[in-house]
């Protein structure tokens, strides 16, 4: 029988606390009952209500609230609570469990002030608020580049509809190449011959295969939507552009520009069909104090999207395992009865454990050491794992640089390979010794 440790009762850990439950048009506070005759009230969500929310928390001397993360409602409450100096214990609504029977909003705010008490609520991330300001913008950015992509579709359409192929003669429509053609078409040119004199010098295909995908029925109607759809993928390559140069005054205000001079990159970039207006990759090395750059699968255009995601301050996070755990790279062991059934990570929409892994898939061709460690995980169990393994090591890189302020050294892929196979022959020489048995190289024969 096993042996069965003694129960001990909850007891109040925090005892100026408060439960929120969020809505889009109503507010739900609880405080302990010993605090005000009425220990549940119910305020408007227009910011004159929310500060006669904060100062009623205040006048019952409240220190920390916990409310649910539900949707952006908590966003202006937060900020306002955080101004005026109380603690604000973000809860994921999916880790809070209501108690059993009708489900009504009072017992939710109930609930949650007493778990809070308990100090059985674990706060949410989120970083600092000068981060903050990036993260707003970064996300926006990202949302404006999938707007533009659907365009880019819409383009495809318009031009597969009259079979003008250019999208296989090109690799990108809206390169160098392709906006030029794509205007002229739009103004009124259709004769391939001269459209095809658009092509750019850096362009793989002859000016012939041009001329032969320009080919095609030029029709009014699927030309009028191919310039709409120009015109938008136009306005949000501007809006993109103001995301930019509003990202460059960020980066400028929060560090100022030094005189420290970056060596050139390490590695050679590919081409953007829409490249930054100003040196990302310094701006970045001043905000950090290290260049992230180096590391084989990051780039200057992915490193802000886990920047804005994980902040700089790396102490948030007791180890790098409370780290790669909360990104969900690391394995989450299911165990029942002494046994473990299952170690798959936990699903996730953070945004910087999917930088992580699209970093980690484009290192299948590298020649570096991460490269030949994605490989050599990809042969033994898979592509979907090498995926998650490898981008958990690309997140440790990170955290070991951020913390200590140390810099990138690719070993090479070489060198990989032979700890690789260092340590695949100790492990031969051990379970060798332990049959009795000993390892012995061959002797190379001679063929008289």
């Amino acid at each position: 029988m096993a042996h069965l440790r003694p129960t001990t009762v909850l007891s109040t850990i925090n005892l100026n606390t408060a439960g929120i439950d969020l809505g889009a048009s109503e507010i739900y506070v609880a405080v302990p009952t010993d605090r005000d005759t009425q220990s549940v009230r119910v305020f408007s969500s227009f910011t004159c209500d929310l500060y006669a929310l904060t100062h009623w928390l205040k006048d019952c001397r409240i220190t920390s609230v916990a409310m649910e993360s539900t949707g952006v409602y908590w966003v202006p409450l937060y900020d306002i609570l955080e101004h005026e100096g109380i603690n604000v214990c973000l809860v994921n609504a999916r880790f809070v469990k209501n108690v059993p029977g009708k489900k009504t909003d009072v017992l939710d705010c109930q609930w949650l002030q007493q778990l809070h008490s308990y100090g059985l609520l674990s706060n949410s991330f989120r970083p600092a608020e000068d981060i903050r300001r990036f993260r707003t913008i970064t996300r926006h950015r990202d949302m404006l580049l999938k707007y533009r992509a659907a365009h880019v579709q819409h383009i495809q359409k318009a031009l597969h509809q009259m079979n003008i192929q250019l999208d296989t003669v090109l690799s990108d429509i809206t390169g160098v190449t392709g906006l030029m053609i794509l205007r002229a078409i739009v103004a009124g040119e259709h004769n391939p011959e001269v459209l095809a004199q658009y092509r750019d010098g850096h362009c793989r295909r002859s000016q012939e295969d041009i001329v032969k995908a320009l080919q095609g029925t030029y029709l009014d109607e699927y030309l009028f939507e191919l310039a709409q759809a120009l015109e938008l993928f136009d306005f949000y390559s501007q809006q993109i552009l103001d995301c930019d140069l509003r990202l460059e005054q960020l980066y400028n205000q929060a560090v100022p520009e030094s005189s420290v001079s970056l060596p050139p990159p390490a590695k050679r970039y590919k081409r953007v069909s829409q490249p930054l207006p100003f040196d990302l990759r310094s701006c970045l090395f001043r905000l950090t104090g290290v260049d992230l750059t180096p590391i084989d699968g990051l780039s200057a255009i992915s490193i802000p999207t886990i920047l804005s995601e994980i902040g700089l301050d790396m102490n948030r996070w007791p180890s790098v395992k409370h780290f790669t755990a909360w990104l969900c790279l690391s394995p989450n062991n299911n165990i029942t009865g002494g046994k473990i059934i299952s170690t798959a990570s936990r699903r996730t929409t953070n945004r910087a454990a999917q930088a992580f892994r699209l970093a980690a898939r484009s290192l299948y061709h590298s020649k570096s050491a991460l490269g030949a460690f994605f490989r050599r995980m990809q042969a033994l169990h898979g592509p979907q794992h090498a995926i998650k393994t490898t981008a958990h090591t690309l997140a440790r890189i990170v955290y070991a640089m951020l913390k200590h302020h140390s810099e990138y050294q690719d070993l090479g892929e070489l060198h990989f390979e032979q700890l690789s196979k260092e340590r695949t022959l100790k492990r031969l020489q051990k379970k060798a010794a332990e049959f009795g048995l000993q390892l012995a190289p061959l002797t190379p024969t001679v063929v008289t």
